[in-house]
């Protein structure tokens, strides 16, 4: 059984080959390096050698040019020559030429199938720092979702949280009591922000049907597992978006996935392209949660990588973590640079044969410094090494072919049509449409009673009786009372109506005031 994926390996002034022992493979790792030095090359040959021993693996396509992956390299291909040169002063004898399985994935629905969650599964910290809310519009967002979770009112899309913040707002005073100043500002506040996320296009994010995690964690039937990649160059125009669903499916994986220990090959490799945005700006509260899920997510059998420029990039907490490192060439024109690159070198396992602050400065395109996890999880001794050649394609495949994979893919039509079941949108909503309904019909009554009232104010009369002398007046009378008892039926209901009362209020409030 396969144990460890291969890397690289020497030749004149190189060490030994180097491999990431599958073992420690989940205790995390960083591919760092300024651009254009090779990391997406290694990223790509990593993920490569992860589905060959039959580990799934979720990856970022920032710049388009991953979906390679899923079609062999060939010999025609223009680098054929260096790539062989390559694998043979590297010692990599069984060098040949794959695609490997993989699915695509579009917050959009073009380039993949589309990807949602669903507003309740963000939650209310991921969901903040989407939308850069401060911290008193933090505190009202875990009110709504407090009050979602108490009135059983399902967020699953965005008008879902609108509604509910409408209803918050105007319920605003008697909440208040509860749960501490609800302002209206505030409120506004949020509201404005959503409304520039639904022009990002985060509309598309959230709804249902959410993405179930089993899906990215799918093998093929010849055991290789699926390499899932994200078309994010659309999705990198809003890079706060991008980081943050990253970081919601790293928190999903961490919640959902049952404890596995140190398992001898990971469940799901997850790599993290662009990591620097992911802590630019980040609230402490947020760092803290990464670093949480980072220190504990491994014994769920799940390896993250970062990517990045320079290993600053990701906080000193989290550096500690990553035990297994490739380290392209890093830049050092300015005094900061230099500081850096020292720091960067200091965090690896000194080999005395070279000075590694001067290794990282000079190795060139294709070449790295790295370090992996050996024998009971020690750092291995830092070595040069020349990174192996890819055996898919380097560079995108043609739309036409993308699509074709998309069709055949084995979760084709799950993703592709929107659903939108009963939510808190249409529950609010019918609770105000009752609400106004019963207002209408008690100010209704209340207009009936009011004419009524009027109506029999006008009848009222203080005279004295007459009684009846004589039988022709009594059937005179009688027929009198009779008449006039219709005319009075008539005119009630008349008066019941609008028009009516407003006669009563004129007219007959006009002749009482001349009494």
């Amino acid at each position: 059984m396969q144990d460890s994926i291969f890397i690289g390996g020497g030749g004149e002034n190189y060490g030994t080959q180097q491999g990431l022992t599958l073992k420690y493979a989940n205790r995390h790792g960083l591919i760092a390096g300024a651009t254009g030095t090779g990391k997406t090359v290694t990223l790509q040959i990593m993920a490569e050698g992860f589905s060959a021993a039959g580990v799934p693996v979720f990856m970022s396509d920032v710049k388009g040019d991953l979906s390679g992956i899923a079609k062999a390299g060939t010999q025609t291909f223009k680098l054929h020559d260096a790539f062989a040169a390559r694998a043979e002063k590297i010692g990599f004898d069984d060098y040949s030429y794959g695609a490997f399985p993989v699915t695509f994935w579009d917050m959009f629905g073009q380039q993949g199938h589309p990807v949602r969650t669903t507003v309740a599964e963000m939650g209310p910290l991921l969901l903040s720092r989407l939308l850069e809310l401060s911290e008193a519009q933090e505190g009202i967002l875990n009110i709504a979702f407090r009050l979602a979770d108490e009135q059983g009112l399902a967020l699953l899309d965005l008008k879902d949280l609108q509604a509910l913040l409408v209803w918050l707002g105007e319920n605003r005073k008697d909440l208040s009591l509860r749960y501490g100043n609800i302002s209206t500002a505030s409120i506004g506040a949020i509201q404005r922000r959503l409304m520039v996320l639904e022009n990002q296009g985060a509309t598309q994010l959230f709804g249902e049907p959410a993405l179930e995690l089993a899906d990215i964690m799918r093998t093929d039937p010849d055991g290789r597992g699926r390499i899932n990649i994200l078309a994010a160059d659309k999705l990198m125009a809003s890079p706060r978006l991008y980081a943050t669903f990253l970081l919601w499916l790293l928190s999903e994986l961490f919640e959902q996935l049952p404890e596995v220990g140190d398992p001898d090959k990971p469940k799901l490799v997850f790599f993290f392209d662009e990591a620097h945005l992911l802590f630019e700006d980040a609230p402490k509260a947020l760092v803290d949660k990464v670093e949480q899920v980072a220190r504990l997510i491994r014994s769920k059998g799940v390896g993250v990588y970062f990517i990045t420029q320079n290993p600053a990039d990701v906080p000193e907490d989290i550096l500690g973590q990553l035990g297994n490192r490739v380290q392209h060439a890093l830049r050092a024109f300015t005094a900061k640079d230099r500081k850096e690159l020292r720091m960067a070198a200091e965090t690896y396992r000194d080999n005395p044969r070279f000075d590694t602050e001067e290794a990282i400065r000079e190795v060139g395109v294709g070449e790295a410094v790295t370090s992996f996890l050996q024998k009971k999880g020690v750092p291995g001794i830092v070595e040069r090494t020349l990174i192996r050649p890819p055996s898919s394609q380097l560079g995108p495949i043609d739309p036409s072919e993308r699509k074709a994979l998309i069709d055949s893919s084995p979760i084709a039509g799950k993703y592709e049509t929107l659903s939108d079941r009963h939510s808190a949108y249409e529950i609010l909503t019918k609770r105000a449409q009752d609400a106004a309904r019963a207002a209408e019909e008690a100010e209704r009554q209340e207009e009936e009673a009011a004419a009524e009232r009027e109506y029999k104010a006008a009848r009222r009369y203080s005279g004295t009786r007459v009684t009846r002398s004589t039988s022709r007046s009594s059937r005179s009378n009688s027929r009198g009372d009779t008449m006039g008892e219709a005319l009075g039926k008539a005119l009630i209901k008349e008066l019941k109506g609008t028009t009516g009362r407003r006669i009563v209020r004129g007219i007959l409030g006009s002749l009482f005031k001349g009494r």
